[in-house]
């Protein structure tokens, strides 16, 4: 018989790939995982992780296992739902880790829209970009993550998770007011292979954006400068320190002092958020009301044009 106790540490493993970085998740030492996955063998009669240069790997068993405890997993997240349901309770805490702009796009107006309709839910919000926040979801440290579409993002086939689209927005070009390009009406990213490029740390979904349409146009960017957050950006790109790509809903409110916005001519990159949360879950009555006031503000967005 296998205990299902030893199935959340074996999931925990296969995330964080190592014992050490699992135990921090799950607030273990690293023995007492090496101890729960050495009995979790025993019980199942087989090995399930290997050592490579990358960390612990699944084995073939190990994969089979695991895809049994997603299934176990969202049946438990489904039972807390359904009995919550029952309980019919419109009241509770959710964490929820957003990303600075989702913040303020749609995650602040849905808090006022709760807090107008549904004011016992109490949400407690955590700054995190998309790759963080998928992580504070997973490790059940935030029961709702919104965050960003970006390469090697978990897709809506994961079995962890439910996806939920809200709104996408596309990038506009910040350059220099001195560029040679600012008297155009838009500019296409290949006209911009030769610049120096402001762009976000690595790891940034925004980066990985960005980078992934400038590869699409022809060209590697030549990244001069980093910076995580969109002003400093702009106060670069007005310095003349470099070109920029920036998402419209950031550019709104920021000093563009010196610089000029173009939107991307064809098929320019694309920020498209989501929200997400752990398969199963998206049932409970909280977090139910809790994505569909995020539902609703993000229907309320609509594209803005690019700044003269």
């Amino acid at each position: 018989m296998i205990d299902p106790r030893r199935l959340r540490i074996l999931r925990a493993v296969a995330d964080h790939r190592t014992v050490t970085a699992a135990a921090a998740a799950l607030y273990l030492t690293p023995s007492a995982v090496s101890q729960q996955l050495a009995a979790l063998e025993q019980e199942t009669g087989h090995a399930l992780f290997t050592r490579s240069s990358q960390g612990l790997r699944l084995t073939a068993a190990g994969e089979i296992l695991l895809a049994h405890t997603h299934e176990v997993h969202a049946q438990l997240e489904r039972a807390e739902a359904e009995l919550a349901a029952y309980a019919a309770g419109a009241a509770g805490e959710v964490t929820v880790a957003a990303f600075a702009t989702g913040i303020a796009e749609v995650l602040a107006p849905a808090l006022a829209r709760l807090g107008r309709e549904h004011p016992g839910i109490r949400v407690r919000v955590r700054d995190a970009e998309g790759d963080e926040s998928m992580r504070l979801l997973l490790d059940g440290e935030a029961d709702l993550a919104l965050t960003v579409e970006y390469r090697g993002a978990p897709g809506a086939d994961d079995a962890r998770l439910t996806l939920i689209p809200l709104y996408a927005e596309p990038f506009d070009a910040v350059l220099p007011a001195s560029h040679a390009l600012a008297p155009h009406p838009s500019v296409a990213l290949a006209d911009l292979a030769d610049d120096d490029w402001i762009g976000q740390s690595p790891g940034n979904p925004c980066q990985d954006v960005v980078v992934l349409a400038c590869e699409q146009s022809g060209f590697q960017p030549r990244m001069a400068h980093t910076s995580d957050d969109f002003r400093a950006v702009v106060a670069l790109a007005g310095a003349g320190a470099g070109v920029a790509l920036v998402p419209r809903s950031a550019l709104r409110g920021t000093e563009l002092k010196e610089t000029v916005v173009r939107p991307v001519t064809g098929s320019g990159p694309t920020r498209r958020v989501f929200a997400a949360v752990r398969r199963g879950a998206e049932t409970h009555p909280l977090l139910a009301r809790v994505l569909t006031a995020l539902t609703q503000e993000a229907a309320h967005l609509s594209p803005h044009p690019a700044h003269p």
